[in-house]
């Protein structure tokens, strides 16, 4: 009951209320109703909404379950109103995107507060890996609705996810009624870790995660634009986005199946080395198949990233992870306006025949590299 709330949370929040966007711009873009400069406002307003959210998610701290419910709401609304936001409506887009992000980081936050204390209570955690997998799910959901449905107007694919999204709601509010929210009593072990947390600080997982947030955002964003500029048939760029969601479902359920135990560390140092690969396989080739594999590897990374970055949040504060979780999702949502802000700087300037999107990729590259290097030499050996 509660991996299965927080697996469909995640789907909506994420898949839709975040992601949507990603494979209805080029869609929006042919239609007419959206301008390639306003998609990347609408973009911009979202990073924006998404670090408000993370640095206010811990108002829910008392109450996770009811932040949840509240978001999943907002992200229902916010992704219907889109549908009727047209050509002229770029302030209202914006504004409506930046709602989105919001929610869909209070989502994020309160669902793994939430349903990882659940588990914990049960003596299930091992469970709460699984609850990730909806962001892949959702992920390949909103693909392949605009995949198959690539050519019909993007306002009627707004309106079904919309609706696909107030079902979820619905039915994470149906399935989690009397489910508690009192403090899980807090274990020896864990005890050790909240006073070694509150020695050493967070400051270089944050720095990590915000690495990380720079580090993906460029290809979350624009591959299945980079695949269109490739080719115009939506059979094809449309692909790009079901292989990105595709690729999170499973990887994360790998993790969950044969790695439950490992060290968070070295899963999320070997994750961000990998995403590396992703980042730096468009640069090397301007090619579809190298820009599907940089949807695979990016996709089969981010949200094994996520899941353990977050899970160490709630091994290092099991008393109240809301708060810690929060300033991890800040971190990343400060490292994701990094890489726009920095296109945005770099213009049409060019470096060894890179562009503004080759360069920050190629900055991308070697930061992910380094940080995953310092995780894994600061990780403790797998149990």
């Amino acid at each position: 009951m509660v991996v299965g709330s927080g697996l469909v949370a995640l789907a909506v929040a994420m898949g839709i209320g975040r992601f949507a966007f990603t494979p209805l711009m080029p869609l929006m873009m042919r239609d007419g109703t959206l301008s390639a400069a306003a998609g990347t406002e609408w973009a911009a307003a979202n990073y924006g909404g998404y670090f408000v959210g993370a640095v206010t998610a811990s108002w829910f701290s008392s109450n996770p379950r009811r932040g949840l419910l509240l978001s999943l709401l907002g992200v229902a609304l916010t992704t219907l109103c889109t549908a009727e936001v047209g050509a002229g409506g770029a302030l209202a887009g914006a504004l409506l995107r930046a709602a989105g992000g919001l929610f869909s980081a209070w989502a994020l936050i309160c669902a793994s507060s939430w349903c990882l204390a659940e588990l914990a209570r049960r003596q299930v955690s091992h469970l709460g890996a699984w609850i990730y997998t909806g962001v892949g799910l959702g992920i390949a959901l909103a693909g392949t609705l605009s995949w198959i449905g690539g050519r019909q107007p993007a306002v009627w694919l707004w309106l079904e996810l919309g609706a696909a999204a107030g079902a979820g709601a619905l039915f994470v509010w149906m399935r989690s009624r009397g489910q508690g929210v009192s403090p899980v009593p807090v274990e020896e072990r864990e005890a050790t870790a909240i006073a070694d947390t509150a020695r050493g600080g967070n400051l270089s997982l944050a720095l990590c995660y915000g690495v990380f947030g720079f580090g993906y955002i460029v290809p979350a964003t624009f591959l299945p634009a980079m695949a269109r500029a490739l080719t115009p048939d939506p059979l094809v760029f449309g692909l790009m986005w079901p292989l990105f969601g595709l690729a999170a479902v499973l990887s994360v359920a790998a993790v969950a199946r044969w790695l439950p135990r490992w060290s968070r560390k070295r899963l999320w140092a070997v994750a961000q080395g990998t995403l590396a690969l992703g980042t730096a396989l468009p640069l090397i080739a301007h090619a579809l198949w190298a820009i599907a594999a940089s949807a695979v590897l990016v996709g089969g990374t981010f949200m094994v990233v996520s899941m353990a970055g977050l899970q160490l949040a709630r091994e290092e504060r099991p008393d109240n992870p809301t708060p810690l979780l929060a300033r991890l999702t800040a971190a990343f949502a400060a490292g994701q306006i990094c890489g726009p802000v920095l296109i945005w700087l770099i213009g049409s300037r060019e470096l060894a025949s890179w562009d503004a999107l080759g360069m920050v990729g190629a900055a991308a590259t070697v930061l992910l590299l380094l940080t995953s290097a310092w995780l894994w030499h600061d990780a403790r050996e797998p149990t």
